[in-house]
């Protein structure tokens, strides 16, 4: 590193589990996030500002006006442009040090395949089913681990799927196909602090699995009730009739 890479993240290498080396791992590190949107955006600004090289960014979607309520990366300047791009253009003026590829198409079967497989770390900020589980399928074939966040109305949930470990369940142990989960925040939806919470959870989180440092919360589920502030922690194993990872 060089004295101005020292400096940007000095308060991240003055932490005795962190420190130089753990720092340069974050500079090394291949982190693909999928969906720009409320989850994405923060999880997105502090994976740039920790100093994550490599980000990649994969959204298929353009910035509408409704989405600025809670998608902190994009601004009333962005509207019509592909979030992808705007996401991209905010995480540089954080930090033009770091790499930003900017995909601005919906990654399925062999794409995502492919990207999966050229990353160290996945980020689920998607909004349907579908992909969420063909992504665990994808992160489960590669042995990439999975980092997994969800927010609707007043509510969320965060987890880890930790591929690389032969005991990690996956997210289909939790949600097979025939879960009944439709509901997006277009219908129903969600309060703007919310996603935010989420989001930096899940940058910390990564964090955490590209240095070493501290506990995943690979075998736990987190649910945050925001209307009351309580969380409950539940503890996730294997499910035995899992069709992927049983």
């Amino acid at each position: 590193m060089n004295d101005d890479q020292l400096l940007r993240y000095s308060r991240q290498i003055m932490l005795p589990g962190l420190d130089v080396a753990g720092q340069e791992k974050l500079l090394a590190a291949n982190v693909l996030i999928i969906g720009a949107g409320g989850l994405g955006c923060p999880a997105a600004m502090y994976l740039a500002s920790a100093g994550i090289g490599q980000i990649t960014i994969a959204d298929d979607d353009v910035v509408d006006l409704s989405n600025l309520q809670r998608q902190i990366a994009h601004h009333t300047s962005s509207l019509g442009l592909s979030k992808a791009a705007s996401l991209k253009e905010t995480l540089l003026q954080l930090n033009p040090e770091i790499t930003v590829t900017a995909v601005a198409q919906r990654l399925q079967d062999e794409t995502l395949s492919a990207e999966i497989n050229k990353t160290d770390v996945v980020v689920d900020c998607s909004d349907n089913l579908g992909t969420r589980l063909e992504i665990n399928q994808y992160c489960r074939q590669h042995k990439v681990p999975l980092v997994s966040g969800a927010a609707i109305r007043m509510e969320a949930q965060l987890s880890v799927f930790d591929h690389r470990l032969p005991e990690s369940p996956c997210y289909q142990c939790l949600y097979d196909e025939d879960s009944k989960l439709s509901l997006s925040c277009s219908e129903s939806g969600v309060i703007a602090p919310l996603v935010g919470i989420i989001g930096s959870m899940q940058a910390l989180e990564v964090i955490k699995l590209v240095c070493g440092i501290g506990e995943s919360v690979c075998g736990r589920l987190l649910l945050l009730d925001a209307a009351t502030m309580q969380w409950q922690e539940i503890r996730l194993e294997k499910n035995q009739q899992c069709s992927l990872c049983s």
